[in-house]
């Protein structure tokens, strides 16, 4: 089969599209014949290399993955040869106590594809059971693949973390971001007013038709007093940061009394200070937020397979072309989700 794999790290040139050995589908396991994968930063980070942690090489990228099952393991009872799938991203030990509890995305021994294990950059994929999610015949495989990660992501950020209430305001950083799109649309599921910001007028245009009330270009005019001006000085009750650096400043300063930040990443760096004064003062919350968990999983799927929440496609690439689909992320140029396609 072929595979696209990085043999060491570096830029996108360190992308091999080459000859790989096919995996065989093991107890508990199917195999799926790869359609579809959507990119995340994420494999630019591990790409790129990611101080402190070590990949067995070669290493295939690739964490939202959608296509086909062309075998099923021995002990495997649920899913069918021919469904049409994708995969949760996230996988668990389904054994400890946070598993067992439902909070698989906080186990020790939690990987996603592309990160931990290899990922789904490949014409075949060996996966658990369990990760299978079947996808309605309606749905494409380039737009099934640009949901899972980033819909559960904002999902879990927003419901889970937050807990976002009805006519509430959010502040949502990077609208043409995979994760920026999402949580937009949920915001807007749930009746909160949205202020997103993005870069530029087509950007921000597309902010709004995906339901953003209120758009920022993040390039020319101050965040936080944007905010301000149109809650009437009060903030908002929500940020949804993922920027990092760059943001984290006025994202704080965007906060209403008693708001919470919730933050997933740190795209342009994680060196982020806090003025305790204003946080204990003004009672802010500010809380960590990683993946979601399976049973969220299928939960804001239903949302997107009955048409209420939509997952943005930017542009979609060859497998073979996955050198250029980095580059396009890497340079931001991105509305929504950068895809690579493998041959039918």
């Amino acid at each position: 089969m072929k595979a696209a794999r990085i043999h060491r790290h570096g830029d996108p040139s360190v992308l091999v599209y080459e000859e790989a050995p096919e995996p065989k589908a093991g107890p508990g396991e199917v195999l799926v014949r790869v359609r579809a994968c959507a990119l995340n930063h994420l494999d630019l980070f591990v790409r790129a290399g990611i101080p402190g942690m070590t990949f067995a090489m070669p290493h295939v990228l690739g964490s939202d993955i959608a296509g086909e099952v062309v075998e099923v393991g021995q002990g495997c009872e649920r899913v069918r040869e021919g469904w049409r799938v994708v995969l949760s991203p996230g996988l668990s030990c389904r054994q400890c106590a946070q598993c067992l509890a439902g909070n698989d995305n906080l186990c020790r021994k939690y990987a996603v594809f592309g990160y931990g294990i290899d990922g789904g950059n490949t014409e075949l994929l060996a996966a658990p059971e369990y990760s299978v999610i079947r996808i309605p015949d309606a749905l494409a495989f380039a737009e099934a693949a640009a949901a899972p990660l980033v819909f559960l992501t904002a999902w879990h950020m927003l419901m889970a973390r937050a807990n976002l209430q009805p006519g509430e305001d959010v502040l949502v950083l990077a609208a043409s971001s995979g994760v920026g799109m999402a949580a937009i649309q949920i915001a807007r599921l749930f009746q909160a007013r949205v202020i997103a910001t993005a870069g530029g007028d087509a950007k921000l245009e597309r902010a709004r038709a995906l339901g953003a009330d209120y758009a920022i270009d993040h390039y020319r005019q101050d965040i936080a007093a944007e905010v301000k001006r149109i809650t009437g000085k009060r903030g908002v009750d929500v940020v949804v940061e993922h920027v990092g650096h760059a943001t984290w400043q006025k994202s704080l300063a965007s906060l209403a009394p008693g708001g919470r930040l919730v933050t997933c990443g740190a795209t342009t760096g994680f060196d982020a200070a806090v003025d305790l004064r204003y946080l204990f003062s003004k009672q802010w919350s500010v809380l960590g937020s990683f993946m979601g968990t399976i049973g969220e999983l299928h939960r804001v799927l239903q949302f997107v397979f009955e048409g209420k929440l939509k997952p943005v496609v930017d542009r979609v690439y060859p497998l073979a072309e996955i050198q250029a689909a980095h580059e396009r992320l890497e340079r931001r140029e991105q509305f929504g989700k950068v895809v690579v396609e493998t041959e039918s």
